[in-house]
C-alpha cells in the first residue's frame, strides 16, 4: 500500500508484539486485587451480604495459581537435571521459590484477616504479624533481585509500607487513637515522593516533544511513561484523600457516603495496571514449568491460535485527490511481489485499511524461509491481504 505523504491518521495494531509482551503474572495479580477491592467496598457498604470468606476468594485464587504453578515448576526442575547447570534457569527457579515463600506468608495473613472479620477473635497486631514479616524479608529480597536483574514490585511495596502496616494494626486494636490522616502518614510520604517523580516524567516528556533531534520512538516512549505514571499515582492520591475523609469525618461532613464511590480512583489504578500488563514483558518462566512466555506456550500446543497472534492491522486515510493506480502499485512493499491495482480519482479523503497475516512460529528455519518466499501481497484501494499460499 502507498506510504507517501498523501496518507495521514495512521494507526497500527500488531497482535504479535501484543501477545509477546503479555505478562501473565501481573495480569492475574492486578485482576484479583481489582475484584477483591470491589467486593470489599460493596461488603462495607452493606450491599453484599456474603461472608468474608467469599469476599476473599479472588485473593485465594491468586495464591492458588502461585502455589500450584510453583509445585509444577519444581517437578519440571527436578525431572530435568541438565537444567541445573544453566545459571539463568537456576536463578529463575530460585526466584520462583522466593516468590512462593512470599505468597505463602501473604496467604497466611489473608486467612487471618478473613477469620478476624468473620469471628473477631484475634488481636489485629497478631493478624498483621505475617505481613510485617513479609515486609522485613522483602528488603534483602529486593537487594537480591536488583543484583540478578529480577522484578520485585510486590516485595518493594511490602518493604516501603512496613511502618504503615504496624500503624493500621495498632489503630484497629485501639492501642493508638490517632486520626486516620495521621495513621496514613507513611503512605502520604510515599505518594508525595511518587508525585514528584510523575511531575519529572511529565516535564521530561514535554521537553522531548519540543526537541527536533529526538526521534519519534523516544518521544512516544516518554509520553506513554508520563501518562502511565499519572494514571497510577494521581488516582491513588485521590483515593487516599477520599478514604481518609470517609473514615475520619462525621457522617454529616463526609464528602462521599459509600466506600465503593470513594474507592473508584483505586479501581482506575488497578484497571490501568491490568492494561499495562499487556505491554510489560517479563515474569518468571518457570511457573507451571512452561520455560517460555505463556502465549508462546499456548501457540505451541494450539497452532490454530497462531492465526490471531500474527495479525498486523493498519488504518490510514488518503488526502491526495490526484492519487491513481500507479501510485498504489509503486508503493506496494516487497521486491518482486506481484500486485494488482485499481484507479481511484475521488477528490475526497478515502479511508484505507491493510491486514497482514504472516505465518510464523514454524518448526524449522527452512519452513520459515519457504513461507516467507511464498507470501502473496495483493493491493487494492480498500483492503490488502498478505497470506501464505
Amino acid at each position: 500500500m502507498p506510504r507517501g505523504g498523501g496518507y495521514y491518521g495512521r494507526a497500527d495494531i500488531n497482535f504479535r508484539s501484543f501477545f509477546q509482551d503479555f505478562n501473565m503474572s501481573k495480569f492475574v495479580v492486578y485482576s484479583s486485587l481489582l475484584t477483591f477491592s470491589m467486593l470489599f467496598a460493596l461488603k462495607r457498604d452493606g450491599i453484599l451480604h456474603w461472608s468474608w470468606w467469599s469476599i476473599f476468594i479472588p485473593l485465594f485464587v491468586w495464591k492458588g495459581f502461585a502455589v500450584s504453578g510453583a509445585i509444577v515448576g519444581s517437578i519440571v526442575w527436578w525431572r530435568r537435571p541438565q537444567n541445573h547447570l544453566n545459571a539463568e534457569e537456576y536463578i529463575q527457579y530460585k526466584a520462583m521459590l522466593i516468590s512462593l515463600a512470599t505468597h505463602l506468608l501473604l496467604l497466611m495473613f489473608e486467612l487471618l484477616v478473613a477469620d478476624q472479620l468473620e469471628s473477631d477473635r484475634h488481636y489485629w497486631i497478631l493478624v498483621f504479624v505475617p505481613l510485617v514479616f513479609v515486609s522485613l524479608i522483602s528488603i534483602p529480597i529486593c537487594i537480591w533481585s536488583v543484583r540478578h536483574d529480577r522484578s520485585f514490585e510486590l516485595e518493594l511495596f511490602c518493604a516501603v509500607n512496613m511502618l504503615q502496616f504496624i500503624f493500621i494494626a495498632l489503630k484497629l486494636d485501639a492501642i493508638i487513637n490517632w486520626p486516620w490522616e495521621i495513621i496514613f502518614v507513611p503512605t502520604w510520604i510515599v505518594l508525595c515522593i511518587s508525585l514528584v517523580g510523575v511531575l519529572y516524567t511529565i516535564i521530561f516528556a514535554g521537553i522531548l516533544l519540543r526537541m527536533t533531534e529526538v526521534n519519534a520512538e523516544q518521544r512516544r516512549t516518554s509520553t506513554n511513561s508520563a501518562l502511565g505514571y499519572s494514571f497510577l499515582v494521581i488516582p491513588l492520591l485521590v483515593f487516599l484523600v477520599l478514604i481518609t475523609n470517609k473514615l475520619d469525618a462525621p457522617k454529616s461532613d463526609q464528602w462521599i457516603s459509600y466506600y465503593f464511590t470513594a474507592s473508584a480512583p483505586l479501581f482506575l489504578t488497578f484497571f490501568t495496571l491490568i492494561m499495562a500488563s499487556f505491554g510489560s514483558r517479563g515474569g518468571n518462566q518457570y511457573w507451571f514449568g512452561l520455560r517460555k512466555p505463556p502465549c508462546q506456550f499456548l501457540f505451541g500446543i494450539c497452532p490454530c491460535l497462531q492465526l490471531f497472534g500474527n495479525i498486523s492491522y493498519s488504518l490510514y486515510s488518503n488526502n491526495n485527490s490526484n492519487s491513481n493506480s500507479g501510485t498504489a502499485s509503486n508503493g506496494a512493499t516487497g521486491a518482486g511481489t506481484p500486485s494488482s491495482s485499481s484507479t481511484s480519482s475521488s477528490s475526497n479523503s478515502q479511508d484505507l485499511s491493510e491486514i497482514t497475516l504472516v505465518y510464523i512460529n514454524s518448526s524449522s528455519e527452512s519452513s520459515k524461509k519457504k513461507a516467507k518466499n511464498k507470501l502473496d501481497h495483493v493491493v487494492v484501494p480498500a483492503l490488502a491481504l498478505e497470506m501464505p499460499d
